[in-house]
């Protein structure tokens, strides 16, 4: 046990210095000054991005579309199998009076972050955390209308350990975003480093609470939930050279994003994540790509389409927002959804699954309703 727990440790050591030490490494060793990099706010344009290229429009049109046949693979073999629960109907249960407010604070945010009051002024650029905390309430009050239950009401106290969890967890893609700069900020201006990073990491918090609460509404619906439980099981390589090979790729990767910011920028959303499995897999730990085992594709499918629905949601409502991001990404910057380009769609499955990786060290499983109390 203590020879598990050393390795876990360690473990743990050695990934914070990666995920964090790779990229600023990699500017150094290219010579370049790491100061602009670690900039707050982040204000300074420094990448000067390629344009738009149909080759490569292609190539990662055909990467969104093997990932969306893959999840609506998934889907249909969970519709095949799908079970309706035991209990209660579907949506017998009351909606909560608190789901009703949220539903109220969420859509009064919505009409004051894109309508420019005079008298709201002050408070025009901060509203991104009302919306969002109306959102998860709103979220976790259709799960207890489907269920009878809700992460929140479930498991209060690590429900609320996800906020600051989530706040160091998205500063990090912040932090990622620096060496690619995919994405930058407007409204911002005049803001110093210490009211930039307070309602930053406001704004930041609510992004694990969403895509978590998501989950578990998701899992909620037969479909995903047992229907996904029950698939075809997948045998997955487990020989070492497949670390071998996986890791120091990926670690090769994320150092060069800042080097080759147009040609790896995708690998801000899978680089951490293969350099997160094999650690998990070096130290002993399960991953999330174990359950494919015994046919069970709830962590993989659920979490990477909570992402997509939450995503949309953010999109949407930046759209019109003072305080918003815009995008800057080569090769595809056409086609837009929202401010989003169409394709750039494609970097929330991924994503899904980072804030599934992270959320359940906080929640733990969600995928066993029955045990979750």
């Amino acid at each position: 046990m203590q020879r598990s727990d050393n390795k876990t440790f360690f473990g743990s050591i050695a990934l914070a210095l990666l995920l964090v030490g790779l990229p600023l490494l990699g500017v150094i060793a290219a010579g370049r000054d790491p100061a602009p990099y670690l900039e707050i706010p982040p204000v300074t344009r420094y990448v000067a991005h390629a344009g738009f290229s149909w080759s490569w429009f292609c190539f990662f049109a055909t990467a969104d579309l093997l990932m969306i046949g893959g999840l609506l693979g998934a889907i249909h073999c969970g519709q095949r199998n799908k079970t309706e629960p035991i209990g209660a109907p579907v949506f017998h249960n009351a909606f909560p009076w608190w789901g009703w407010a949220g539903m109220a604070l969420c859509l009064a945010s919505w009409l004051m972050a894109w309508k420019r009051f005079t008298w709201f002024w002050l408070f025009q650029p901060h509203t991104f955390l009302p919306i969002w905390a109306g959102f998860i309430l709103v979220v976790n009050a259709l799960a207890v209308k489907r269920s009878g239950s809700c992460l929140m009401l479930r498991r209060p106290l690590r429900f609320l350990l996800l906020f600051p969890v989530s706040a160091g967890f998205w500063w990090f893609f912040e932090y990622l975003n620096r060496f690619v700069q995919n994405w930058y900020y407007t409204g911002i201006e005049g803001m110093g480093p210490a009211e930039y990073s307070y309602f930053s990491s406001l704004a930041f918090a609510t992004v694990l609470p969403g895509v978590i609460s998501m989950i578990d509404l998701l899992l909620t619906i037969p479909v995903l939930g047992n229907g996904l439980a029950s698939c075809r099981r997948l045998h997955l390589p487990s020989s070492w050279w497949v670390q071998a090979i996986c890791l120091p790729a990926a670690c090769i990767g994320l150092a060069m994003i800042g080097i080759f910011p147009d040609q790896l920028f995708a690998l801000l959303w899978v680089s951490p994540l293969i350099i997160i499995l094999c650690i998990q897999t070096w130290t002993g730990q399960p991953t999330l790509l174990h359950p494919l085992k015994i046919g069970d594709w709830r962590p993989v499918v659920v979490p990477a389409l909570a992402a997509l629905v939450c995503g949309f949601f953010w999109e949407m409502w930046n759209y019109f927002s003072l305080a918003r991001w815009t995008y800057t990404i080569p090769y595809v910057q056409r086609f837009h959804l929202f401010e989003m380009p169409i394709l750039g769609f494609g970097g929330y499955p991924p994503f899904g699954l980072a804030c599934w990786l992270t959320g359940a060290l906080v929640v733990g499983d969600l995928f066993n309703r029955e045990n979750a109390h």
